[in-house]
């Protein structure tokens, strides 16, 4: 595709707007995350002016197990083939070669929190390829408006005196820079320019791939591009929180022993000292210093009076119900957030049914990005093979909802006694692709093996036919009987 000159400093000029319009937002969003924002943002005034430096690391971070509960049940484990064509080992390979398990991760806690993470792939010095994961300030993609295709990408990088990157088109890539902007004005500091990228034009290069490199990880949108943060919801209520946490702080301090006062006497004063040092008068004491030195007269007739300390428990009950509130508006157990909340008499599996929901939804926005960078991958070693069959294949995730061993393989012994075939019940139990294909060649080689196959007969789990020619079943025994051991089976592994 022929593009002008002016074309393509558009492009990487509208990039980098985008990257820049967006690094407030993101860091708004990662620094709740980390527990640096929501500290006392609905504070009163004079709450502040006395307590904002007492409290100013403090907060209490509901973000964080909001964001991760979901993201720490995503297992990446590999490819399907659905049509017929073999995925090959190196795709894989590929994968742990380029460490993406962790990457991986790390793009979609990305993703939850500031509402989308990159991924890219690059060619290493030996031809191999790179898988790398991107943060969102510093890469951006556009799409074509009719088709939705990503149509160019650009990654940032900078240094003390210039701004880098790279513009990726799909059939070309080039490098561009601008020197690094000054704030306009320090006194109001105002943002930098997010103009002036200019590309390199003896920095082109032919991009063989037919596709922009560079892939985005969008969380939930609305049919309408912006996608969402899961834990903007929750903000709003730490704010809340932190608030009540400060205040019963404070009471902690001030108010939860029993205090005495001073009733009485003259109102206090303060002297007044000359250039030299000698008092020459005095003058009330500020008002604000004695609340901090903990100061307190009444005037009136002189006496002692104590007054009792405050009751504490009054704030629990608010934090706890802005608590159930965030458990209830992000789909997150309330037994993640609160050490004291009930179970459903139906167990964990439903209390667990909205975060299992909510993860095989993020499970969906990473799916295709996966399959991308794994086709542009194999093609940049030129596996034009492997790149066909991960770009038919279908990307395969542990599943997201825990279940102890023991419920699955009696769920294993009642499918298999129905007729599921084992290879299915190995993908049901969860297994990653490569582990169903290797222990089914485990299980042919044991039936191919007399001693194995005498071994696996005597403890009722040999899979053919006996000497009779009654069909065995590999989780039970023969016939009627089998149908019996695996009943005795399933009764053993009931709990209690």
């Amino acid at each position: 595709m022929t593009r002008t000159a002016e074309q393509i400093n558009a492009d990487v000029n509208l990039l980098a707007r985008k990257i820049m319009f967006r690094r407030p937002d993101i860091e708004k969003h990662v620094g709740y995350y980390k527990g640096r924002r929501g500290k006392l943002n609905f504070a009163s005034e004079e709450f502040k002016m006395y307590m904002k430096e007492r409290f100013s690391d403090f907060s209490d971070n509901w973000c964080a197990p909001v964001a991760q509960a979901p993201v720490e049940r995503i297992h990446f484990q590999g490819f399907k083939s659905l049509d017929g064509l073999e995925v090959p080992s190196t795709v894989q390979r590929r994968w742990a070669d380029n460490d993406a398990d962790r990457g991986l991760s790390e793009a979609a806690l990305m993703m939850t929190i500031a509402r989308r993470s990159y991924g890219l792939v690059t060619e290493k010095p030996n031809g191999k390829a790179r898988i790398s994961f991107e943060h969102p300030d510093s890469a951006a993609v556009l799409y074509d408006a009719r088709t939705g295709q990503v149509r160019a990408g650009l990654v940032m990088v900078q240094d003390d005196a210039e701004e880098y990157g790279t513009l990726m088109y799909p059939d070309a890539i080039f490098q561009v820079q601008r020197k690094r902007s000054a704030f306009v004005d320090d006194a109001n500091r105002q943002p930098p320019s997010t103009d002036g990228w200019r590309f390199v034009p003896e920095s082109f290069m032919p991009n063989p791939l037919g596709a922009v490199p560079l892939v985005e990880f969008r969380n939930q949108s609305l049919l309408d591009m912006n996608p969402q943060s899961d834990i903007e919801p929750v903000e709003s209520m730490q704010d809340a929180v932190n608030v009540v946490w400060s205040y019963l702080l404070n009471a902690l301090d001030y108010a939860s022993m029993p205090a005495r006062v001073i009733m009485g006497g003259e109102p206090l004063e303060e002297p007044v000292l000359d250039n030299e040092g000698k008092v020459v008068g005095a003058r009330p004491a500020e008002l604000d210093k004695t609340v901090t030195d903990r100061i307190t007269q009444l005037t009136g007739d002189s006496k002692i009076g104590e007054w009792t300390s405050s009751n504490l428990e009054a704030f629990n009950p608010v934090i706890e119900k802005a608590v159930e509130h965030i458990a209830a508006e992000t789909r997150t157990p309330g037994h993640y957030l609160l050490t004291n909340a009930e179970v459903p008499a139906t167990g964990y599996e439903v209390a667990e049914a909205g975060l299992v929901s909510k993860t095989v939804d993020r499970i969906r926005y990473l799916r295709s990005g996966i399959r991308e960078l794994s086709r542009l991958a194999a093609l940049t070693e030129g596996d034009e093979q492997a790149a066909k069959a991960v770009a038919n294949a279908e990307v395969v995730f542990a599943s997201p909802q825990y279940r102890s061993q023991a419920v699955m393989t009696q769920g294993m012994l009642q499918m298999r006694q129905a007729g599921f075939p084992l290879e299915f019940l190995l993908e049901w139990f969860g297994l990653a692709p490569d582990e169903v294909s290797r222990v089914m060649v485990m299980k042919r080689q044991e039936d191919a093996d007399p001693e194995l196959a005498a071994i696996a007969k005597s403890i009722g789990v040999s899979h053919g036919h006996d000497d009779s020619g009654a069909q065995q079943s590999e989780l039970g025994g023969t016939g009627d009987a089998g149908a019996q051991a695996g009943e005795k089976n399933v009764a053993a592994n009931q709990p209690g």
